[in-house]
């Protein structure tokens, strides 16, 4: 990987508040925001019934008086019944896919948008976007938060953009090359799919004029960001955020990459047990939680993500001072229980990539035939890697059998794939199929 020195440059002073100055904001825009939320019918009914007020909250402390949210909360009010402010201030909706069929719909005022394109600036700015880089950004224009928000966020740093969307993969090579783009914006799953159809037309990925990416949209493993940036010759920067609280711009990570800093002038985050629902030690894994402090149309109060990452307060060398993220190792909705013991797929893709001639694309089956549970693990072999020797092939499904066992501590059954033959997705790229919900 060619590596890049990227100075470093802070896009707000707010972004290195202390941590006594981001608390006494915090506390204040929390009662902001606890007075904006008495329009919501949903948050009205729960301030009431737990005799909760602007004034009641004295310190930071009270905000775990004040009950959790959950998508299913939102679900129950579809499609905007969580909105603070009259319909006419609406500038925009977005949308999440639901199970359901349905999204689940957020609203942004003027000021969210302008908030939101700010917090975007803050952290592509940290992870090296200057006003003179051109950017690709390969996410989908549409309902999905990821498209607009960086899209805007990248104009308010001034830098120049190309909205290829998704999809048509050769085309979004060919722009590459021809307009010769330094950053690249989509999912991780997407990067290395550009690269693989890249390789498939005697082109070199890491010699087109990539130099950096922002990913963010899924999960994706430390693993992962290396085999991009082996395969695409850039430095690869990771980004959160999830539309109900605002889209991306949550937090991001700095050149120092040693976690992502959330914006803890715009949201104050805890890490929760979720089974006790008890705050975890620092450097513990837990869930996400987060209640807005600036948002108009929708703000919410300790929305549960359902994301498992850990919270670090330690210093960075950046200058940056809002806490920072792990990259999130899964949900607990996506976490398999598999003959009682919990596995993400996130540590699948961990062992997969720790062997040599596998490509990152695999597909989890999980089934109960009987009565324990079965895991069949479809893996690709990488073109170069692929042979018709059995002996060869044997061989690299026990080193990929030993290390998913060493990474997750059970035993899968492992099929090799023929190159190509997962299907890829544009967006977030579907990692398990769970036929224990068929039954």
């Amino acid at each position: 990987m060619t590596t890049f020195a990227f100075e470093n440059r802070i896009w707000e002073q707010d972004e290195t508040l202390s941590r006594e100055q981001l608390s006494k904001l915090q506390l204040e825009r929390l009662k902001q925001t606890l007075e904006q939320v008495a329009n919501v019918p949903f948050y009205k009914k729960v301030l009431a019934e737990n005799k909760l007020s602007p004034d009641s909250i004295k310190s930071l402390d009270d905000l775990r008086r004040i009950p959790f949210t959950n998508k299913e909360d939102l679900r129950q009010h579809y499609p905007l019944g969580f909105m603070a402010v009259p319909r006419e201030q609406i500038s925009r909706i977005h949308g999440s896919s639901g199970t359901t069929g349905k999204p689940t719909f957020v609203a942004y005022t003027v000021g969210d948008r302008e908030r939101w394109a700010n917090l975007c600036a803050r952290f592509l700015v940290a992870g090296g976007l200057r006003s003179n880089h051109l950017v690709h950004i390969a996410f989908g224009f549409g309902l999905f938060t990821g498209g607009f928000g960086l899209h805007f966020g990248v104009e308010k740093v001034g830098a120049g953009i190309l909205p290829a969307a998704a999809g048509n993969t050769p085309r979004q090579i060919m722009l590459l090359q021809d307009l010769a783009a330094e950053v690249l914006i989509c999912t991780p799953s997407y990067s290395l799919q550009i690269a693989e159809v890249a390789r498939a037309q005697g082109i070199d990925p890491a010699q087109l004029p990539l130099k950096f990416g922002h990913f963010g949209g899924e999960p994706w493993t430390e693993d992962m960001r290396l085999e991009i940036e082996r395969e695409l010759g850039i430095m690869a920067f990771n980004n959160y955020g999830l539309s109900e609280v605002i889209g991306p711009g949550v937090s991001g990570e700095c050149v120092a990459r040693c976690g992502m800093h959330i914006q803890e002038d715009h949201f104050i985050v805890e890490c929760i047990n979720p089974d006790t629902l008890e705050p975890v030690q620092q450097g513990e894994q837990g869930e996400l939680v987060f209640t807005s402090l600036t948002k108009e149309a929708m703000p919410v109060l300790r929305y549960r993500t359902r994301d498992i990452a850990t919270l670090d307060y330690s210093p960075c060398p950046c200058g940056r001072t809002g806490v920072r993220m792990s990259r999130v190792v899964g949900r607990t909705d996506d976490m398999l229980i598999i003959r009682g013991v919990n596995v993400f797929p996130s540590q699948v893709e961990e062992a997969l990539l720790r062997v040599e001639g596998t490509a990152p694309h695999y597909l989890i089956e999980v089934d109960r035939p009987g009565t324990l549970d079965e895991v069949k693990v479809h893996v690709e072999i990488r073109p170069q890697d692929f042979s018709d020797k059995m002996s060869q092939m044997q061989a690299l499904r026990d080193r990929i059998d030993r290390e998913i066992h060493s990474v997750t501590g059970i035993r899968m059954k492992v099929e090799l794939v023929e190159p190509q033959s997962l299907e890829r997705s544009f967006g977030k790229a579907q990692r398990v199929i769970d036929h224990r919900n068929d039954k």
